[in-house]
């Protein structure tokens, strides 16, 4: 490998062997004023790089390097950079790119930007749903028509705006998951005004969701965890839960009715859930939101079932640059920590790790590690 004229990674060829990986190299985008070089040394395993492998959200580009929670050094910048320098510790979340420029990004979304990468004719069918055009740190093309490759990779280049400095007293392995997990959680929460006084609900005790309940903790709301596994009780109480609400029960909502002010919603088989249920909960003019992101279709639902609480439901993508600091800071104050599994990074170690996130085989994130070993020389 010439470092930086290629970066090695391993990558998967296609949908029907999503599991397989291999090394190989690959080039990365052309190096621009802004752009910064990190050489990767831990990366969370997501379920968006399981959806995108089995291509249960649309055709990827293929051969496709996933990984959008990044943590390594920078090792070169950009003539224009000022946000970090060489030697810097840092994340890179699941946006790398955005114009920067429309009404979306000065107002601080950056992270709803409609002018972000993964708009080429090769990526048409992916996306079709907002989510998937956004997905951009892999599986999309740059303006120029350079692919956007992931960090199960030797190194990572981004813009300098989408590179976020990681506390000291955070791990590496630990941080990681935060770049979009903990993120994608903390978001909504941090703009639903989830703090002291209000009573918070976290749907679904996994990856997103043990994240959703550190937060909500740590926000100061109520915080409560729903979920239909009994055995997960004692963990969401140890994360930071005050009651754990099992679903097994058919009537299992009605004590719960006109409740919670906010439900975090972090499933991704909310496809196959009695809404209506769910909705009941809440309190009046309470939100229903959804980060969990199913393959298939919600169940549907009529107009008049929102009125009987005046409920809402919402969605988010990722959080934007502030969002991503306050979370670091949060998590570095309190000592917030996350629940990871880490794996050495290699052939083995990436298909065992996508494997079992897809059985939801993992408590609660799984972290890829010595990258040293795995793309030395």
């Amino acid at each position: 490998m010439v470092y930086p004229d290629s970066f090695q990674g391993f990558m998967v060829e296609g949908h029907s062997t999503w599991s397989d990986f291999k090394k190989r190299e690959f080039q990365p985008k052309q190096f621009e004023s802004h752009d910064v070089d990190v050489e990767i040394e831990a990366c969370g395993v997501c379920g968006s790089d399981v959806h995108t492998l089995t291509g249960g959200w649309g055709q990827a580009s293929f051969p496709l390097c996933v990984g959008h929670e990044v943590v390594g050094r920078v090792v070169r910048i950009g003539t224009e950079v000022t946000t970090v320098k060489i030697g810097d510790r840092v994340g890179v979340g699941a946006q790398v790119w955005a114009c920067l420029e429309c009404k979306v990004c000065k107002a601080g979304q950056e992270n709803y930007c409609p002018h972000q990468i993964g708009k080429s004719p090769l990526l048409e069918q992916q996306i079709k749903t907002l989510f998937n055009e956004m997905e951009d740190t892999y599986n999309a093309k740059y303006p120029n028509g350079d692919e956007a490759q992931g960090g199960y990779a030797s190194h990572i280049r981004a813009h300098e705006y989408f590179i976020f400095i990681i506390p000291d007293n955070i791990p590496s392995e630990l941080a990681a998951p935060m770049m979009c997990a903990g993120l994608t959680s903390y978001s909504p929460l941090a703009r639903g005004g989830c703090g002291p006084g209000k009573k918070v609900a976290i749907l679904g005790i996994g990856g997103l969701g043990h994240f959703g309940i550190l937060f909500a903790a740590a926000l100061g709301a109520d915080t409560y965890a729903i979920s239909h596994s009994p055995h997960k009780k004692a963990d969401a109480l140890k994360l930071g839960a005050k009651e754990f609400i099992c679903t097994n029960n058919p009537d299992w909502a009605k004590p719960w009715q006109f409740t919670f002010d906010f439900i975090l919603n972090t499933a991704d088989m909310t496809n196959v859930f009695n809404l209506k249920d769910y909705m009941s909960t809440l309190a009046v003019n309470g939100t229903f939101h959804h980060v969990g992101l199913p393959d298939k279709p919600l169940p549907e639902m009529k107009a008049q079932d929102f009125c009987p609480n005046g409920a809402a439901m919402s969605g988010s993508h990722i959080g934007n640059r502030d969002e991503a600091f306050a979370m670091l800071n949060l998590a570095s104050k309190l000592n917030i920590k996350s629940w990871v599994e880490c794996i050495d990074i290699g052939e083995a170690g990436c298909k065992e790790a996508v494997q079992r996130v897809k059985k939801n085989n993992v408590k609660y994130r799984f972290t890829l590690v010595n990258y040293a070993t795995a793309f030395k020389g």
